[in-house]
């Protein structure tokens, strides 16, 4: 168990290890940095011998006039090579990020729905942000250490067996218990480090719904059980932080204490060097100055098993992302004509393959090419649910959804949601102008004439023309700067622009007043024309000239056929439309 977890890790971090070399020039200039910068630290506390010895014992002064400038320049050297490392390794850890935000965002447009239906979307903002920027940190950091700060003990070590190799073996019996130290710790740095970026998912997750739910909170009086939600979570996050603390200063007391008792024997082992003559007081201060500078990078060498343990925690819970299946691409087919004729045939879905929980029951209708058809029923009856198969935002288990004589599941994705324009009743905005919530995405390549048109069509320019910045007013994070209707008409607009053969209309008017529904009810009249149409609504009084209206009750057909047709019935859609009218 243990060997198959130590390899996970050792394969986790040799992909990390992907993003890096794309910048190994850089890489090599970063090391060479931090080789200069080990060596010039060596030479600055070798130096201290000559100085002790010539110049304030011998008091030689001319043989150790030259010591000024050296120091100088080392101190120059130093600066020099410590600006190569940090500019080098901070260009190296944001290209990592960058790398790896993109990659992350990139999966995120194209996973199937239910993945986000599946996840909470504060716990995949948090690895957006949080884990990426720990991942950059272990990159950094841990080639920081294990290269500048591991060639710096090798130089001190030099150094040390250079002065004297009995007090060197002083010391060496000190660096196998520190090592086995950093091997103990590690498991424990990864098991917390996993937890608190977990529980920084959960902070970003109750924080946005927060944010976004705030006039819900302020209504219902939700403040202190919000509070209460946050308190908990933080406080979880605060003990994981406080356990892994904990474990990273048990690390440097210990080694601390260690390299104490090692301090401890060269000082004794120096005194009888010295009255013996085996030991100059240069040579015993260079000594010892080249051991207090491994002080510091040997404490560093401990922690850096945490950092590197959050990178690793961090960097699998990305790659698990990265991972995921996209959208399944079944077929090929990327035909950009479409007659607009849809046949469901007996088509069955669950969300749960396995339990086979059926939302959508053996449904089956045709609609020709331009004809419209109405999807009612009561609520949670699968009307939505229904029409989400036919984009293949769901992949239903049993049954054929044909358009133009082909299953969908042979169009390429691409080509078959090119034939579909979508308005829905939640309608998603983006915060930015008016005029590119309109024209989004491939719409943007749209004429200045085509763009007019669609937003006259869909009364835009009504409300745009009202703003001094007309449609390049910003509209705010998901348009909140615009009422209801307002936001509604942008959605209309924007499958106005599309100009798609097959239109689906998901409660597209739920938003707007009478007034409104009305001027927009005759854009959409003319939209429909020539174009199949689905149409889920909630208003009967909307569809009532449908081509066809299919009543769904419990994900299954229970009624098909025009207004007329189903109110002369006096069965479910007539009593539909009866209780609808009676509360209206």
């Amino acid at each position: 168990m243990k060997s198959s977890l130590d390899n996970q890790v050792i394969e986790t971090y040799k992909r990390l290890w992907s993003y890096v070399t794309p910048y190994r020039f850089i890489g090599c200039l970063a090391i060479i940095a931090m080789a200069s910068t080990a060596f010039v630290e060596m030479m600055m506390v070798a130096l201290i011998e000559p100085l002790l010895d010539e110049a304030l014992v011998a008091k030689n002064l001319e043989a150790s006039k030259w010591l000024p400038f050296a120091f100088v320049a080392i101190f120059i050297a130093r600066g020099i090579s410590g600006f190569g490392t940090e500019a080098s390794l901070g260009w190296i850890g944001r290209g990592v990020i960058s790398s790896l935000r993109r990659e992350v965002f990139k999966k995120f447009l194209y996973l199937p729905t239910r993945y986000f239906e599946n996840h909470a979307t504060g716990s995949l903002l948090s690895k957006m942000t949080y884990n990426v920027e720990m991942v950059a940190e272990s990159v950094t950091s841990v080639v920081t250490i294990l290269i500048r700060d591991v060639l710096t003990v090798i130089a001190a070590i030099g150094l040390m067996v250079y002065q004297s190799p009995r007090l060197f073996m002083t010391v060496a019996i000190v660096l196998p218990m520190i090592a086995l130290l950093v091997k103990f710790l590690g498991s424990a740095f990864r098991r917390y480090s996993q937890r608190i970026q977990d529980s920084i998912g959960e902070v970003t997750q109750v924080t946005e719904e927060a944010l976004t739910g705030h006039k819900i909170i302020k209504i219902f009086g939700g403040q202190e059980y919000e509070m209460q939600r946050l308190a908990e979570i933080d406080e979880r996050n605060r003990k994981q932080n406080l356990k892994l603390i904990r474990s990273r200063s048990l690390g440097v007391a210990v080694t601390q204490i260690v390299f104490g008792f090692g301090l401890a024997g060269v000082i004794y082992f120096a005194g009888i060097e010295s009255i013996n003559g085996q030991l100059s007081p240069g040579s015993f201060m260079s000594f010892f100055g080249a051991m207090m500078l491994m002080l510091q990078p040997v404490r560093r060498i401990t922690n850096v098993n945490s950092i590197l343990q959050r990178g690793i925690a961090a960097s699998s819970s990305l790659f698990e992302i990265i991972d995921e299946p996209n959208e399944r691409e079944l077929g090929a087919n990327s035909t950009s004509l479409s007659n607009g004729k849809i046949e469901f045939k007996n088509v069955s879905f669950s969300y749960d393959a396995i339990n086979q929980d059926k939302i959508i029951t053996d449904v089956s209708f045709t609609i020709k090419k331009g004809q419209s058809i109405a999807i009612v029923g009561h609520s949670g009856s699968g009307k939505s649910t229904l029409i989400n198969l036919l984009p293949r935002f769901y992949d239903y288990q049993t049954g054929e959804i044909i358009l133009d004589d082909i299953l969908i599941q042979n169009y390429s994705i691409e080509s078959l949601r090119k034939k579909i324009s979508l308005v829905s009743q939640d309608v998603v905005l983006f915060n930015d102008s008016i005029l590119n919530n309109l024209a989004y995405g491939e719409l943007k390549n749209r004429t200045s004439s085509e763009l007019l048109a669609a937003a006259k069509s869909a009364r835009i320019t009504e409300f745009s023309d009202e703003f001094s910045d007309g449609m390049d007013t910003m509209i705010g994070d998901k348009g909140v700067l615009l009422s209801g209707g307002q936001r509604q008409r942008i959605a209309i607009g924007r499958a106005i622009l599309k100009d798609a053969p097959i239109l689906i209309l998901d409660e597209a008017t739920s938003s707007l007043d009478t007034k409104s529904e009305f001027q927009i009810q005759q854009a959409l009249r003319e939209l429909m024309k020539d174009r199949t149409t689905l149409v889920v609504a909630h208003r009967l009084s909307t569809i009532e000239n449908a081509d066809q209206i299919v009543v769904l009750e419990k994900g299954r057909v229970v009624e098909k056929g025009t207004h007329q047709t189903l109110m002369n019935n006096e069965s479910y859609y007539a009593d539909l439309h009866r209780l609808q009218f009676k509360k209206e």
